[in-house]
């Protein structure tokens, strides 16, 4: 194998499939990144058995061939080296150490041992998965709204995950750790509805991985995806090549999350979200000293919505906001955390809060924009 390439493809190819590459492997193999070269092509691949980053960029290459390279380590060197052209060449050692690969460069010359590369996994594919286009926007949309409500638990694995609900025209995103719940509700290119139900549950880690993959990417328009019992695949091309993130699913029932979700609401705030989040973030200042908590205080008849929070032996503070506000006054209180969370992740520029009882659930939601939901479980104030 022998390839000329230029630094920078390089060493941003080797950076994003090097986020696949488990540091504390169960085989040797899965230190190493796989590397192909083809006529112009280069194809990278990280695994660590469940989750899978595969790229490619533009490369001259004058022989083609596979190879298994040590990860940290080519990553390491190559992201030092000058930028302009690189070239790799694998050539036979002259004493018997195995495979050993050449990285040169105009100002040095490198040599790192690499395997075998049919020891290398095949990444899995999705079986009966049918192909759906989303438009990117739209999928970024949805996991930034389900991830934040993802659980750390560890104990409890099917709520570590996003829930993707497939069905006709529409997929839907939604997570929740008990305390909170993140729904979000996209569509697909009419012409793609899916044929038939389908439901299953993608690690957060997955998709967080996949949310950096595409964050800054204006020029991707859609992107194609395939859920298939097992595995999950996410495909896009580049100005460079194609890219393309799979995972395992998690095994188990999802929640019926939509139990969840009250039919209606007897109380209703109109804000700006971005006056609200401001506020949020000025009184958090004093709440994270005093169990996050912050006391919402909703008038009807001021049609204000006033924020305080009492840190016992610290200080106190108070935010009052304008707002549209229906039905009766009511005095209830949340993690302010909880709240910056979803409210940060809500693109819109007014957001409704649903409400009932003082300890019964609230939801947030977007004015005239996506149908979003966020669901928070609220504190009880006491004394």
């Amino acid at each position: 194998m022998k390839f000329l390439c230029q630094q920078a493809d390089l060493s941003s190819s080797l950076s994003l499939v090097s986020r696949a590459v488990s540091g504390k492997p169960s085989l040797p193999i899965l230190t190493n990144i796989k590397l192909v070269a083809t006529a112009g092509r280069v194809q990278l691949t990280g695994f660590d058995l469940s989750l899978g980053i595969q790229t490619s960029f533009g490369a001259e290459v004058s022989e083609a061939g596979e190879i298994a390279l040590p990860a940290k380590l080519l990553n390491d060197i190559v992201s030092r080296l000058p930028s302009g052209e690189i070239t790799i060449e694998q050539n036979d050692s002259q004493n018997g150490d195995g495979i050993v690969v050449t990285v040169k460069s105009q100002t040095g010359t490198y040599q790192v041992r690499g395997m075998d590369a049919t020891e290398f996994p095949e990444l899995p594919e999705p079986e009966d998965g049918e192909i759906q286009h989303l438009p990117i926007t739209a999928l970024i949309d949805g996991l930034r709204g389900a991830l934040i409500a993802c659980s750390q638990d560890e104990t409890k694995p099917i709520l570590t995950g996003v829930n993707f609900k497939l069905e006709a025209e529409k997929l839907e995103f939604a997570a929740t750790d008990g305390h909170r719940l993140g729904v979000v509700e996209t569509f697909l290119e009419a012409e793609q509805g899916a044929e038939s139900t389908l439901e299953l549950t993608v690690p957060a880690r997955a998709l967080r991985e996949l949310e950096k993959m595409l964050g800054g990417k204006q020029a991707i328009e859609k992107i194609s995806f395939s859920l298939g019992e097992g595995q999950a695949v996410f495909a896009w091309e580049t100005a460079h090549g194609q890219q393309q993130l799979i995972t395992r699913t998690i095994e188990g029932n999802y929640p019926d999350y939509r139990a969840l979700i009250p039919s209606s609401f007897g109380k209703q705030v109109t804000i700006d979200r971005k006056q609200l989040v401001s506020a949020l973030e000025r009184i958090a200042v004093l709440a994270d000293q005093h169990n996050n908590l912050v006391k919402f205080t909703i008038s009807n008849e001021n049609q204000s919505l006033d924020l305080s929070v009492e840190a016992q032996d610290i200080g106190s503070g108070r935010e009052s906001l304008t707002a549209q506000v229906s039905g009766d006054d009511i005095e209830i209180a949340f993690n302010v955390r909880y709240l910056l969370d979803g409210l940060k992740n809500i693109n819109a520029q007014d957001v409704a809060i649903n409400l009932n009882g003082v300890l019964e659930q609230v939801v947030f939601s977007p004015v005239g924009g996506a149908k979003t939901i966020y669901l928070v479980m609220p504190v009880q104030i006491r004394g």
